[in-house]
């Protein structure tokens, strides 16, 4: 056992502070081109972030990569667009407006039906697929965390146009696994191409796949943040600089065929009030430990979903089973986009059809996903978290009136996506640059957000993406 004595001296030594004239104890690879210390005579690398590039050499080669796969990423996402909307278009007749006032329109036949056929395509398109590419890797978030950054582009591309047809044909599941998916499958070819370190690929990988996202949902800087703070785990600079120059340069990209403007339109400018604010602490845990609930059943069914010739036939009960409660209910039709808009905007009314919703778009997802189709989850998880937010900010509204039913969406769906995701930055960063709204109530969706994702961190640890990877 250490002498008290001698653990003194060895923390008096770890803590003494260092003399002003001595050389700084971090080295950066690669060295700065000024070689001169300020007068201070303190070295350039005592801040933190800036030491060195770590395992990842931002090379020039790296940058030229990450300025391709920004371009690639973005006309991918192009392309997943136009996919998605022509199969919207196909089943619904949509054109503009609301995706939900189309599926309203629609009859109720015409709805199970949109649903039965996409189910019986998709079930025997992934099964063929998954048959004849058996072993390739087509998840960014396993080959980042769990092996060397490579994947295959058809595998990739398959699953992406996929699960973009039935998304648009009405299953409930997200539209932007596909261009994450796309803008990772060409990192990792372009990575290949250019003979970079597996370290490099990784990252690259990472980019690509927030850049995909950041580039169908107009969020540069959201996409950059889940780059560096849910795919790589690090906001050092060697990581945020390529996240943020790939995510921006692929919306910019994307710009030759998706608008400019925020996802969701028109939602009002809220103000901070004092029953918000107690609204937020209050209803943060309870978030926090909702999520870790979703996120165990997501867990769950992502493990027991069908396989083999099963996934022939359950997409079609699955799709099926949701068509016909969304005779009642259209808005679980697709990823949620317009519930989440509704209740953004102010326009969500109905405590009773509010729970509905909260209860049923998790039951409708996994159904989904149990049935083996392939999508994102982070708009039906907002859209989840909108309505609750929602839902509960009515019932608080009877006790203490004095905010309005839009920004306690906005607190919930922030929360939601922060807790679920184990990223409140990124949540943060989203939610502002999807609504163009919420910067005056930036207290309450820190307040909730926080404690939300810290509960569901204590209770659990997984998230909707690591609860998703496959067994080992």
């Amino acid at each position: 056992m250490r002498a008290p004595g001698r653990a003194r001296r060895s923390l008096s030594v770890l803590w003494s502070p260092r003399p002003a004239d001595a050389p700084s104890e971090r080295l950066r690879q690669p060295q700065p081109y000024f070689k001169s210390r300020l007068p201070s005579g303190r070295g350039a690398m005592e801040q933190p972030n800036v030491t060195g590039d770590g395992d990842v050499a931002l090379t020039p080669r790296f940058w030229l990569m990450i300025v391709i796969t920004g371009v690639v990423t973005g006309l991918f996402g192009d392309l997943m667009m136009v996919i998605l909307f022509n199969a919207q278009h196909l089943a619904f007749n949509y054109h503009s407006g609301s995706y939900q006032a189309a599926t309203e329109r629609a009859s109720a036949v015409r709805r199970v039906a949109s649903l039965l056929i996409a189910g019986a395509f998709g079930g025997g398109a992934w099964y063929f697929l998954r048959k004849y590419t058996k072993g390739e890797k087509a998840e960014v978030d396993d080959v980042i965390w769990g092996g060397d950054g490579r994947l295959s582009f058809r595998r990739s591309i398959g699953t992406s146009v996929i699960s973009e047809i039935v998304v648009g044909m009405g299953a409930s599941i997200g539209r932007e696994a596909a261009p994450k998916l796309m803008g990772g499958a060409s990192a990792s070819v372009l990575a290949g191409w250019a003979g970079l370190t597996t370290a490099q690929r990784r990252l690259l990988v990472a980019c690509g796949g927030g850049a995909g996202f950041a580039a169908v949902y107009n969020v540069p800087l959201g996409g950059a943040l889940f780059t560096a703070e849910i795919l790589i785990g690090s906001l050092t600079l060697p990581v945020i600089l390529p996240a943020l120059a790939c995510a921006g340069i692929a919306t910019m990209t994307a710009w030759i065929y998706l608008p400019t403007h925020a996802t969701y339109l028109a939602i009002p400018a809220y103000h901070a009030t004092t029953t918000l604010v107690v609204w937020a602490v209050l209803v943060g845990p309870v978030i926090g430990v909702l999520s870790s609930l979703y996120i165990r059943l997501i867990g769950f069914i992502s493990h027991h979903r069908a396989k083999g010739r099963v996934a022939l036939i359950a997409p079609v009960v699955a799709f099926g089973i949701l068509g016909l409660i969304g005779i009642e209910y259209p808005q679980l039709f697709g990823n949620g986009k317009d519930m989440a808009h509704s209740a953004f905007s102010g326009n969500a009314r109905g405590v009773l059809l509010l729970l509905a919703l909260f209860a049923l778009k998790p039951i409708v997802t996994s159904l989904c996903l149990g049935s083996g189709a392939s999508g994102g989850l982070f708009t039906p998880t907002m859209s989840t978290g909108a309505v609750l937010g929602a839902l509960l900010g009515t019932a608080w509204s009877l006790l203490w009136p004095g905010s309005s039913v839009g920004a306690y969406a906005l607190v919930g769906a922030t929360a939601t996506i922060g807790s679920a995701t184990q990223g409140p930055l990124a949540a943060l960063a989203l939610v502002l640059e999807l609504t163009h709204s919420g910067f005056q109530i930036m207290v309450p969706m820190l307040l909730a957000t926080v404690t939300a994702t810290a509960v569901a961190r204590y209770l659990d640890g997984y998230s909707i993406y690591s609860a998703r990877l496959p067994g080992v």
